[in-house]
Protein backbone atom coordinates (compact mmCIF):
# COMPACT_ATOMS: atom_id res chain seq x y z
CA UNK A 1 0.00 0.00 0.00
CA UNK A 2 2.74 2.45 0.91
CA UNK A 3 5.82 1.16 -0.70
CA UNK A 4 4.48 0.89 -4.38
CA UNK A 5 7.38 3.00 -6.03
CA UNK A 6 5.94 5.06 -9.30
CA UNK A 7 7.14 6.54 -12.33
CA UNK A 8 8.57 9.74 -11.40
CA UNK A 9 7.55 11.92 -14.52
CA UNK A 10 4.16 9.94 -14.36
CA UNK A 11 3.49 11.12 -11.00
CA UNK A 12 4.57 14.86 -12.02
CA UNK A 13 2.11 14.94 -14.65
CA UNK A 14 -0.71 12.97 -13.04
CA UNK A 15 -0.12 15.73 -10.00
CA UNK A 16 -0.81 18.62 -12.41
CA UNK A 17 -4.27 20.46 -11.86
CA UNK A 18 -6.03 21.78 -15.20
CA UNK A 19 -4.68 25.39 -15.12
CA UNK A 20 -1.23 23.76 -14.72
CA UNK A 21 -2.07 21.62 -18.00
CA UNK A 22 -3.36 24.61 -19.87
CA UNK A 23 -0.16 26.52 -18.90
CA UNK A 24 1.84 23.60 -19.80
CA UNK A 25 0.38 23.75 -23.59
CA UNK A 26 0.41 27.29 -23.91
CA UNK A 27 4.00 27.02 -23.05
CA UNK A 28 4.78 24.71 -25.84
CA UNK A 29 3.09 26.49 -28.41
CA UNK A 30 6.73 27.42 -29.34
CA UNK A 31 8.12 24.04 -30.70
CA UNK A 32 6.73 23.11 -34.05
CA UNK A 33 8.49 19.83 -35.20
CA UNK A 34 11.12 17.24 -35.00
CA UNK A 35 12.18 15.93 -31.75
CA UNK A 36 10.70 18.76 -30.23
CA UNK A 37 7.19 17.74 -30.93
CA UNK A 38 8.03 13.83 -29.76
CA UNK A 39 7.54 15.01 -25.90
CA UNK A 40 4.56 16.95 -25.95
CA UNK A 41 2.67 13.34 -27.82
CA UNK A 42 4.52 11.90 -24.34
CA UNK A 43 2.65 14.05 -22.28
CA UNK A 44 -0.68 13.70 -24.00
CA UNK A 45 -0.18 9.65 -24.01
CA UNK A 46 0.88 9.55 -19.83
CA UNK A 47 -1.94 12.09 -19.18
CA UNK A 48 -4.49 9.56 -20.55
CA UNK A 49 -2.94 6.53 -18.93
CA UNK A 50 -4.41 5.16 -15.59
CA UNK A 51 -1.19 3.17 -14.44
CA UNK A 52 2.59 3.89 -16.11
CA UNK A 53 3.27 1.08 -18.61
CA UNK A 54 6.30 1.38 -20.87
CA UNK A 55 5.33 -1.06 -23.30
CA UNK A 56 1.57 0.76 -23.96
CA UNK A 57 3.65 4.17 -24.53
CA UNK A 58 5.87 2.63 -27.11
CA UNK A 59 2.95 1.30 -28.64
CA UNK A 60 1.04 4.54 -28.64
CA UNK A 61 4.24 6.50 -29.94
CA UNK A 62 5.42 3.96 -32.65
CA UNK A 63 7.81 6.66 -34.54
CA UNK A 64 9.50 6.28 -30.41
CA UNK A 65 12.36 3.47 -30.34
CA UNK A 66 12.89 2.06 -26.58
CA UNK A 67 16.23 3.50 -26.50
CA UNK A 68 15.33 6.95 -27.04
CA UNK A 69 12.17 7.17 -24.29
CA UNK A 70 14.23 7.69 -21.46
CA UNK A 71 16.11 10.51 -22.97
CA UNK A 72 12.43 11.61 -23.86
CA UNK A 73 10.90 12.00 -20.33
CA UNK A 74 14.12 13.83 -19.03
CA UNK A 75 13.37 16.28 -21.82
CA UNK A 76 9.60 16.12 -20.87
CA UNK A 77 10.54 16.40 -17.15
CA UNK A 78 12.20 19.30 -17.70
CA UNK A 79 10.06 21.28 -19.69
CA UNK A 80 7.02 20.86 -17.54
CA UNK A 81 9.18 22.23 -14.27
CA UNK A 82 9.69 25.04 -16.35
CA UNK A 83 6.21 25.77 -17.09
CA UNK A 84 5.26 25.69 -13.43
CA UNK A 85 8.46 27.89 -12.12
CA UNK A 86 6.34 30.67 -14.93
CA UNK A 87 3.23 30.07 -12.67
CA UNK A 88 5.03 29.71 -9.25
CA UNK A 89 7.15 32.89 -9.47
CA UNK A 90 4.52 34.84 -9.19
CA UNK A 91 3.27 33.18 -5.97
CA UNK A 92 7.10 32.78 -4.38
CA UNK A 93 8.92 35.53 -3.20
CA UNK A 94 12.44 32.95 -3.02
CA UNK A 95 11.70 32.74 -6.82
CA UNK A 96 11.01 36.06 -7.94
CA UNK A 97 14.18 37.00 -6.14
CA UNK A 98 16.67 34.20 -7.95
CA UNK A 99 15.36 35.25 -11.13
CA UNK A 100 16.21 38.72 -10.42
CA UNK A 101 19.84 38.01 -9.58
CA UNK A 102 19.98 35.68 -12.46
CA UNK A 103 19.18 39.05 -14.44
CA UNK A 104 21.51 40.92 -12.18
CA UNK A 105 24.44 37.90 -13.73
CA UNK A 106 23.32 38.42 -17.30
CA UNK A 107 23.62 42.18 -17.15
CA UNK A 108 27.12 41.65 -15.71
CA UNK A 109 28.36 39.10 -18.06
CA UNK A 110 27.06 41.76 -20.93
CA UNK A 111 29.56 44.14 -19.03
CA UNK A 112 26.54 46.43 -17.47
CA UNK A 113 27.92 46.38 -14.26
CA UNK A 114 26.03 49.70 -12.70
CA UNK A 115 22.53 48.77 -14.87
CA UNK A 116 23.43 45.17 -12.28
CA UNK A 117 24.13 46.78 -9.25
CA UNK A 118 21.13 49.14 -9.93
CA UNK A 119 18.80 45.48 -9.51
CA UNK A 120 20.60 44.11 -6.96
CA UNK A 121 20.34 47.30 -4.94
CA UNK A 122 15.97 47.10 -5.57
CA UNK A 123 15.94 43.33 -4.70
CA UNK A 124 18.42 43.74 -2.06
CA UNK A 125 15.37 45.37 0.04
CA UNK A 126 12.70 43.02 -0.83
CA UNK A 127 14.58 40.15 0.18
CA UNK A 128 14.96 41.78 3.55
CA UNK A 129 11.62 42.29 4.43
CA UNK A 130 10.55 38.99 3.66
CA UNK A 131 12.96 37.59 5.93
CA UNK A 132 15.17 35.60 2.91
CA UNK A 133 18.57 35.56 4.88
CA UNK A 134 20.36 33.82 2.59
CA UNK A 135 19.28 35.22 -0.79
CA UNK A 136 20.15 38.81 0.67
CA UNK A 137 24.00 37.56 1.34
CA UNK A 138 24.04 36.18 -2.12
CA UNK A 139 23.11 40.17 -3.23
CA UNK A 140 25.36 41.62 -1.18
CA UNK A 141 28.08 39.07 -2.11
CA UNK A 142 27.36 39.75 -5.66
CA UNK A 143 27.84 43.46 -4.79
CA UNK A 144 30.76 42.73 -3.20
CA UNK A 145 31.94 41.06 -6.12
CA UNK A 146 31.25 44.06 -8.34
CA UNK A 147 32.60 46.69 -6.36
CA UNK A 148 36.27 45.05 -5.78
CA UNK A 149 36.32 44.58 -9.50
CA UNK A 150 35.12 47.48 -11.29
CA UNK A 151 35.27 51.33 -10.25
CA UNK A 152 31.74 52.40 -9.75
CA UNK A 153 30.27 55.39 -8.31
CA UNK A 154 29.49 53.86 -4.66
CA UNK A 155 33.24 54.33 -3.76
CA UNK A 156 32.48 58.28 -4.21
CA UNK A 157 29.68 58.32 -2.10
CA UNK A 158 30.77 58.68 1.28
CA UNK A 159 29.85 55.44 4.05
CA UNK A 160 28.75 53.28 1.24
CA UNK A 161 31.31 51.16 0.92
CA UNK A 162 31.26 50.90 4.50
CA UNK A 163 27.25 50.51 4.77
CA UNK A 164 27.85 47.44 2.12
CA UNK A 165 30.34 45.80 4.33
CA UNK A 166 28.62 46.42 7.14
CA UNK A 167 25.70 44.66 5.88
CA UNK A 168 27.97 42.09 4.32
CA UNK A 169 29.44 41.08 7.91
CA UNK A 170 26.00 41.16 9.66
CA UNK A 171 24.10 39.12 7.02
CA UNK A 172 26.59 36.53 7.61
CA UNK A 173 26.91 36.38 11.18
CA UNK A 174 22.15 36.05 10.84
CA UNK A 175 22.75 33.06 8.12
CA UNK A 176 25.69 31.32 10.33
CA UNK A 177 23.32 31.58 13.53
CA UNK A 178 20.16 30.64 11.89
CA UNK A 179 21.92 27.10 10.62
CA UNK A 180 23.01 26.83 14.23
CA UNK A 181 19.22 26.78 15.19
CA UNK A 182 18.02 24.81 12.26
CA UNK A 183 20.96 22.34 13.39
CA UNK A 184 19.33 22.43 16.48
CA UNK A 185 15.79 22.24 15.63
CA UNK A 186 17.16 18.94 13.72
CA UNK A 187 19.45 17.45 17.20
CA UNK A 188 16.32 17.48 19.46
CA UNK A 189 13.89 15.81 16.99
CA UNK A 190 16.29 13.83 15.91
CA UNK A 191 17.25 13.38 19.87
CA UNK A 192 13.19 12.25 20.24
CA UNK A 193 13.33 9.79 17.36
CA UNK A 194 15.90 8.26 18.83
CA UNK A 195 14.99 8.15 22.50
CA UNK A 196 11.15 8.77 22.70
CA UNK A 197 9.62 10.46 25.66
CA UNK A 198 11.32 10.84 28.91
CA UNK A 199 10.27 7.83 30.85
CA UNK A 200 12.00 9.02 34.74
CA UNK A 201 14.11 11.51 36.40
CA UNK A 202 17.22 9.87 35.12
CA UNK A 203 16.40 10.81 31.44
CA UNK A 204 15.02 14.34 32.04
CA UNK A 205 18.58 15.12 33.55
CA UNK A 206 19.84 13.09 30.19
CA UNK A 207 17.87 15.50 27.73
CA UNK A 208 18.56 18.77 29.51
CA UNK A 209 22.22 17.62 30.01
CA UNK A 210 22.48 16.90 26.18
CA UNK A 211 20.06 20.40 25.24
CA UNK A 212 22.20 22.41 27.03
CA UNK A 213 25.66 21.04 25.70
CA UNK A 214 23.72 22.00 22.02
CA UNK A 215 22.30 25.13 22.76
CA UNK A 216 24.01 28.47 21.47
CA UNK A 217 25.16 30.22 24.32
CA UNK A 218 25.29 33.69 22.72
CA UNK A 219 21.93 33.83 21.60
CA UNK A 220 19.90 37.65 22.19
CA UNK A 221 16.22 37.26 21.05
CA UNK A 222 15.88 40.85 20.49
CA UNK A 223 18.32 40.98 17.99
CA UNK A 224 17.26 37.66 16.13
CA UNK A 225 15.84 37.54 12.46
CA UNK A 226 11.91 35.76 12.24
CA UNK A 227 14.30 32.70 10.72
CA UNK A 228 16.41 32.77 14.10
CA UNK A 229 13.26 33.09 16.34
CA UNK A 230 11.28 30.81 14.34
CA UNK A 231 13.96 27.77 14.55
CA UNK A 232 14.56 28.61 18.29
CA UNK A 233 10.60 28.54 19.25
CA UNK A 234 10.86 24.93 17.07
CA UNK A 235 13.98 23.51 19.56
CA UNK A 236 12.37 25.03 22.50
CA UNK A 237 9.07 23.23 21.48
CA UNK A 238 10.30 19.90 21.51
CA UNK A 239 13.15 19.82 23.89
CA UNK A 240 9.70 20.64 26.57
CA UNK A 241 7.59 17.67 24.74
CA UNK A 242 10.57 15.27 25.10
CA UNK A 243 10.12 16.41 29.04
CA UNK A 244 6.53 16.30 28.86
CA UNK A 245 6.04 19.52 29.89
CA UNK A 246 2.67 20.98 27.91
CA UNK A 247 2.36 24.20 29.01
CA UNK A 248 5.59 25.17 28.20
CA UNK A 249 5.48 23.15 24.59
CA UNK A 250 1.76 25.44 24.39
CA UNK A 251 4.04 28.63 25.53
CA UNK A 252 6.54 28.08 22.39
CA UNK A 253 3.87 27.77 20.03
CA UNK A 254 1.68 30.21 20.59
CA UNK A 255 5.21 32.34 20.41
CA UNK A 256 5.58 30.32 16.81
CA UNK A 257 1.74 31.67 16.13
CA UNK A 258 2.29 35.07 17.29
CA UNK A 259 5.37 35.79 14.87
CA UNK A 260 3.68 35.08 11.99
CA UNK A 261 0.82 36.89 12.53
CA UNK A 262 3.25 39.86 13.63
CA UNK A 263 4.70 39.27 9.81
CA UNK A 264 1.61 38.57 8.15
CA UNK A 265 3.95 39.05 4.68
CA UNK A 266 5.24 36.01 5.44
CA UNK A 267 2.12 34.11 6.65
CA UNK A 268 1.23 34.17 3.19
CA UNK A 269 4.18 33.39 1.55
CA UNK A 270 4.77 30.56 3.63
CA UNK A 271 1.48 29.25 4.88
CA UNK A 272 3.04 25.31 5.65
CA UNK A 273 4.86 26.53 8.21
CA UNK A 274 2.37 29.13 9.94
CA UNK A 275 0.16 25.80 9.82
CA UNK A 276 2.43 23.60 11.83
CA UNK A 277 2.77 26.58 14.20
CA UNK A 278 -1.07 26.27 14.64
CA UNK A 279 -1.46 22.59 14.51
CA UNK A 280 1.04 22.03 17.15
CA UNK A 281 -1.15 24.69 19.41
CA UNK A 282 -4.00 23.07 18.73
CA UNK A 283 -1.96 19.39 19.84
CA UNK A 284 -0.99 20.97 23.52
CA UNK A 285 -4.50 22.30 23.84
CA UNK A 286 -5.61 19.18 23.61
CA UNK A 287 -2.79 17.17 25.65
CA UNK A 288 -3.93 19.91 28.96
CA UNK A 289 -7.82 19.61 28.24
CA UNK A 290 -8.41 23.28 27.16
CA UNK A 291 -11.15 22.91 25.35
CA UNK A 292 -12.20 26.95 25.01
CA UNK A 293 -8.95 27.63 23.91
CA UNK A 294 -8.90 24.90 21.21
CA UNK A 295 -12.51 26.04 19.72
CA UNK A 296 -10.67 29.72 19.65
CA UNK A 297 -7.30 27.87 17.99
CA UNK A 298 -9.67 25.63 15.22
CA UNK A 299 -11.51 28.43 14.69
CA UNK A 300 -8.53 30.47 13.95
CA UNK A 301 -6.95 27.78 11.65
CA UNK A 302 -10.42 26.95 9.64
CA UNK A 303 -10.66 30.77 9.19
CA UNK A 304 -7.27 31.22 7.67
CA UNK A 305 -7.44 28.23 5.55
CA UNK A 306 -11.04 29.45 4.12
CA UNK A 307 -9.43 33.03 3.49
CA UNK A 308 -6.33 31.56 1.78
CA UNK A 309 -7.43 28.09 0.17
CA UNK A 310 -7.55 29.48 -3.08
CA UNK A 311 -4.01 30.48 -2.95
CA UNK A 312 -2.20 27.31 -1.85
CA UNK A 313 -0.20 24.93 -3.74
CA UNK A 314 -0.84 21.25 -3.52
CA UNK A 315 1.43 20.68 -0.47
CA UNK A 316 -0.04 23.48 1.10
CA UNK A 317 -3.54 22.09 0.48
CA UNK A 318 -2.46 18.81 1.82
CA UNK A 319 -1.06 20.30 5.00
CA UNK A 320 -4.12 21.97 5.40
CA UNK A 321 -6.30 19.07 5.00
CA UNK A 322 -4.13 16.64 7.25
CA UNK A 323 -4.14 19.19 10.27
CA UNK A 324 -7.29 21.00 10.29
CA UNK A 325 -8.74 17.14 9.98
CA UNK A 326 -6.62 15.52 12.45
CA UNK A 327 -7.26 18.91 14.86
CA UNK A 328 -11.37 18.20 14.07
CA UNK A 329 -11.34 14.86 15.03
CA UNK A 330 -9.21 15.84 18.41
CA UNK A 331 -12.29 18.73 19.07
CA UNK A 332 -14.24 15.16 19.03
CA UNK A 333 -12.28 13.25 21.56
CA UNK A 334 -11.71 16.13 23.95
CA UNK A 335 -15.72 16.70 24.01
CA UNK A 336 -16.65 12.80 24.43
CA UNK A 337 -18.62 13.24 21.04
CA UNK A 338 -17.20 10.04 19.41
CA UNK A 339 -20.94 9.05 17.64
CA UNK A 340 -20.84 13.41 16.22
CA UNK A 341 -17.40 12.33 15.02
CA UNK A 342 -17.82 9.58 12.48
CA UNK A 343 -19.57 12.10 10.38
CA UNK A 344 -16.52 13.53 9.58
CA UNK A 345 -15.12 10.29 8.35
CA UNK A 346 -16.42 10.73 4.97
CA UNK A 347 -14.80 13.59 4.27
CA UNK A 348 -11.49 12.42 5.41
CA UNK A 349 -11.90 9.26 3.39
CA UNK A 350 -12.37 11.35 0.13
CA UNK A 351 -9.31 13.69 1.70
CA UNK A 352 -7.27 10.58 2.31
CA UNK A 353 -8.21 9.28 -1.52
CA UNK A 354 -7.01 12.48 -2.87
CA UNK A 355 -3.66 12.99 -1.14
CA UNK A 356 -2.58 9.61 -0.78
CA UNK A 357 -0.09 9.74 -3.15
CA UNK A 358 1.46 13.06 -1.51
CA UNK A 359 1.47 12.31 1.89
CA UNK A 360 3.70 9.78 4.07
CA UNK A 361 2.10 6.59 5.40
CA UNK A 362 2.37 8.09 9.13
CA UNK A 363 -0.60 10.59 8.40
CA UNK A 364 -2.70 8.04 6.52
CA UNK A 365 -2.65 5.64 9.94
CA UNK A 366 -2.94 8.08 11.84
CA UNK A 367 -6.20 9.14 10.83
CA UNK A 368 -7.12 5.27 10.48
CA UNK A 369 -6.25 5.00 13.93
CA UNK A 370 -8.38 7.94 15.34
CA UNK A 371 -11.28 6.54 13.23
CA UNK A 372 -11.03 3.42 14.83
CA UNK A 373 -10.77 5.26 18.02
CA UNK A 374 -14.38 7.04 16.98
CA UNK A 375 -15.95 3.63 16.36
CA UNK A 376 -14.27 2.36 20.05
CA UNK A 377 -15.84 4.86 22.08
CA UNK A 378 -18.94 4.62 20.61
CA UNK A 379 -18.99 0.68 21.31
CA UNK A 380 -18.57 -0.02 17.47
CA UNK A 381 -16.07 -2.61 18.22
CA UNK A 382 -16.10 -4.42 14.58
CA UNK A 383 -16.36 -1.42 12.79
CA UNK A 384 -12.95 -0.27 14.92
CA UNK A 385 -11.39 -3.06 13.48
CA UNK A 386 -11.60 -2.70 9.80
CA UNK A 387 -9.42 0.55 10.67
CA UNK A 388 -6.60 -1.12 13.04
CA UNK A 389 -6.85 -3.96 10.45
CA UNK A 390 -5.10 -1.59 8.25
CA UNK A 391 -2.39 -0.78 11.17
CA UNK A 392 -1.70 -3.88 12.12
CA UNK A 393 -0.96 -5.68 9.15
CA UNK A 394 2.20 -3.51 8.50
CA UNK A 395 5.28 -3.82 10.62
CA UNK A 396 6.41 -0.97 12.48
CA UNK A 397 8.00 2.10 11.49
CA UNK A 398 5.07 3.13 9.33
CA UNK A 399 3.31 4.68 12.81
CA UNK A 400 5.23 6.05 15.35
CA UNK A 401 6.32 3.72 17.78
CA UNK A 402 4.17 4.20 20.81
CA UNK A 403 0.97 4.88 18.66
CA UNK A 404 1.74 1.62 16.75
CA UNK A 405 2.02 -0.56 19.79
CA UNK A 406 -1.74 1.46 21.16
CA UNK A 407 -3.21 0.57 18.12
CA UNK A 408 -2.03 -2.97 18.59
CA UNK A 409 -3.27 -3.09 22.15
CA UNK A 410 -6.83 -1.71 21.08
CA UNK A 411 -6.77 -4.55 18.06
CA UNK A 412 -6.44 -6.98 21.50
CA UNK A 413 -9.06 -4.94 23.04
CA UNK A 414 -11.75 -4.83 20.16
CA UNK A 415 -11.57 -8.86 19.81
CA UNK A 416 -11.92 -9.37 23.44
CA UNK A 417 -15.17 -7.35 23.16
CA UNK A 418 -16.63 -9.28 20.37
CA UNK A 419 -15.54 -12.38 21.89
CA UNK A 420 -12.75 -13.84 19.88
CA UNK A 421 -11.03 -15.45 23.03
CA UNK A 422 -9.51 -17.96 20.89
CA UNK A 423 -8.04 -15.68 18.36
CA UNK A 424 -6.35 -13.34 21.47
CA UNK A 425 -4.17 -16.34 22.22
CA UNK A 426 -3.06 -16.73 19.23
CA UNK A 427 -2.60 -12.91 18.98
CA UNK A 428 -1.50 -11.64 22.50
CA UNK A 429 2.46 -13.32 22.26
CA UNK A 430 3.02 -11.42 19.24
CA UNK A 431 2.29 -8.53 20.48
CA UNK A 432 3.90 -9.31 23.57
CA UNK A 433 6.96 -9.39 21.54
CA UNK A 434 6.88 -5.73 19.49
CA UNK A 435 6.30 -4.35 23.17
CA UNK A 436 9.53 -6.03 24.31
CA UNK A 437 11.46 -5.10 21.54
CA UNK A 438 10.07 -1.70 21.67
CA UNK A 439 12.14 1.38 22.54
CA UNK A 440 9.04 3.58 24.10
CA UNK A 441 7.01 1.83 25.88
CA UNK A 442 5.21 2.95 28.61
CA UNK A 443 4.04 0.93 31.62
CA UNK A 444 0.18 1.59 30.80
CA UNK A 445 1.26 -0.79 27.76
CA UNK A 446 2.79 -3.47 29.57
CA UNK A 447 -0.33 -3.47 32.06
CA UNK A 448 -2.93 -3.43 29.67
CA UNK A 449 -1.56 -6.43 27.61
CA UNK A 450 -0.64 -8.26 30.91
CA UNK A 451 -4.72 -7.54 31.76
CA UNK A 452 -5.56 -8.44 28.70
CA UNK A 453 -3.86 -11.80 28.77
CA UNK A 454 -5.18 -12.36 32.24
CA UNK A 455 -9.06 -11.80 31.38
CA UNK A 456 -8.49 -14.14 28.61
CA UNK A 457 -8.22 -17.11 30.97
CA UNK A 458 -11.27 -16.04 32.96
CA UNK A 459 -14.48 -17.14 33.15
CA UNK A 460 -17.33 -14.33 32.34
CA UNK A 461 -18.45 -14.57 36.19
CA UNK A 462 -14.90 -13.84 37.02
CA UNK A 463 -14.16 -10.92 34.80
CA UNK A 464 -16.14 -8.01 36.99
CA UNK A 465 -13.48 -8.87 39.70
CA UNK A 466 -11.10 -8.67 37.09
CA UNK A 467 -11.62 -4.85 36.20
CA UNK A 468 -12.49 -3.57 39.67
CA UNK A 469 -8.34 -5.21 41.20
CA UNK A 470 -7.44 -3.83 37.25
CA UNK A 471 -9.16 -0.60 37.99
CA UNK A 472 -7.43 -0.63 41.59
CA UNK A 473 -3.91 -1.09 40.51
CA UNK A 474 -3.50 1.30 37.29
CA UNK A 475 -5.18 4.47 40.21
CA UNK A 476 -1.47 5.28 40.77
CA UNK A 477 -0.35 5.16 36.89
CA UNK A 478 -3.26 7.65 36.19
CA UNK A 479 -1.04 10.46 38.64
CA UNK A 480 2.38 9.79 37.39
CA UNK A 481 3.44 12.48 35.24
CA UNK A 482 6.07 10.17 32.85
CA UNK A 483 2.61 8.11 31.75
CA UNK A 484 -0.26 10.69 31.80
CA UNK A 485 0.51 11.34 27.62
CA UNK A 486 -0.30 7.52 27.03
CA UNK A 487 -4.26 8.27 28.33
CA UNK A 488 -4.57 10.61 25.94
CA UNK A 489 -4.44 7.92 22.73
CA UNK A 490 -5.95 5.35 24.67
CA UNK A 491 -8.01 5.83 27.50
CA UNK A 492 -7.49 2.41 29.40
CA UNK A 493 -8.84 4.11 32.91
CA UNK A 494 -12.51 5.08 30.67
CA UNK A 495 -12.97 1.84 29.05
CA UNK A 496 -12.23 0.41 32.40
CA UNK A 497 -14.45 2.14 34.18
CA UNK A 498 -17.47 1.85 31.07
CA UNK A 499 -17.47 -2.28 31.39
CA UNK A 500 -17.90 -1.11 35.06
CA UNK A 501 -20.79 0.59 34.22
CA UNK A 502 -21.49 -1.09 31.69
CA UNK A 503 -21.96 1.84 29.03
CA UNK A 504 -19.46 2.82 26.24
CA UNK A 505 -17.30 5.42 26.53
CA UNK A 506 -18.97 8.00 24.93
CA UNK A 507 -21.86 7.40 27.23
CA UNK A 508 -19.06 7.48 30.66
CA UNK A 509 -18.00 10.35 29.99
CA UNK A 510 -21.52 11.86 28.91
CA UNK A 511 -22.34 10.84 32.33
CA UNK A 512 -19.38 12.24 33.86
CA UNK A 513 -19.57 15.86 32.33
CA UNK A 514 -22.96 16.12 33.26
CA UNK A 515 -21.88 15.17 37.19
CA UNK A 516 -19.45 17.69 36.80
CA UNK A 517 -22.22 20.39 35.60
CA UNK A 518 -23.99 19.37 38.54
Amino acid sequence: MFNASKDQLFTLIKSLNKAEKRNFKLYTNRFQSGQDTKFIQLFDVLDRLSEYDDEQILRRLPEVKKRHLPNLKRHLYKQILISLRLIYIKKNIDIQIREQIDFARILYGKGMYMQALKLLDRIKQIAEEHHQDILHLEILEFEKLIEARHITRSRAVKNKMEDLLEASIHRSNVTHTTSRLSNLNIQVQGWYIQHGHVKNDADLTEIKAYYDSVFPDDLKLESLTFLEKINLFQSEMWYHYIRLDFPACRGEAQRWVKLFEDNPQIQEKDPDLYMRGLYYLLIFSFFLEEVAHFDQYLQQFETFVQKCEEGFNANSQMIAFVYLNLSRLNQQFLKGRYQQGLYLVPEIQEGINTFEEHTDAHRILLFYYKIAYLHFGCGHFENALDYLNKITTLQSGFLRDDLHFNARLLHLICHYEIGNYGLLEYLIPSVQRTIEKGRDTSRWQKATLQFIQELNKLTASDRPAAFRRFRQKIKGLAKDPFEQKEILYLDIPSWVESHLQQCSIQELQSRQRLNIEE
